[in-house]
């Protein structure tokens, strides 16, 4: 595969995977779903807490730099696919937060009934 298409598939992944939207019902099927989603575009990882913040520094080699970025655009892509699987009114609710970190678990927290 060429390396742009494997953006482009990660855009285009709506034409492979319907999705319901979440409505606030049913959060366990639609969290499952979602997840084998985000793992099989690889950006899951950016859901895990323990992974490490990437800052730019000054001196940062070219190495550092290429996996800062590439960690900015999964947490795009997953914020975006997060936000897009959402009814409206939770979108709106949710789409002021940047992280798909914090909207996934403002969701976890709101609508998980299995703890």
């Amino acid at each position: 595969m060429e390396n742009g298409s494997s953006s482009n598939m990660k855009m285009m992944n709506q034409d492979f995977v319907k999705l319901v939207y979440f409505d606030g019902s049913n959060y366990p099927r639609w969290k499952d779903k979602m997840m084998f989603l985000l793992k099989f575009l690889k950006v899951a990882y950016v859901l895990d807490p323990n992974q490490p913040a990437l800052e730019a520094k000054k001196n940062e080699s070219n190495d550092a730099k290429a996996a800062r970025l590439k960690k900015e655009e999964d947490e795009l892509l997953c914020r975006g696919h997060i936000l897009n699987t959402l009814s409206d009114r939770l979108f709106d609710l949710y789409a002021s937060m940047k992280s798909p970190l914090e909207i996934w678990h403002a969701l976890e927290n709101k609508y998980n009934t299995e703890k």
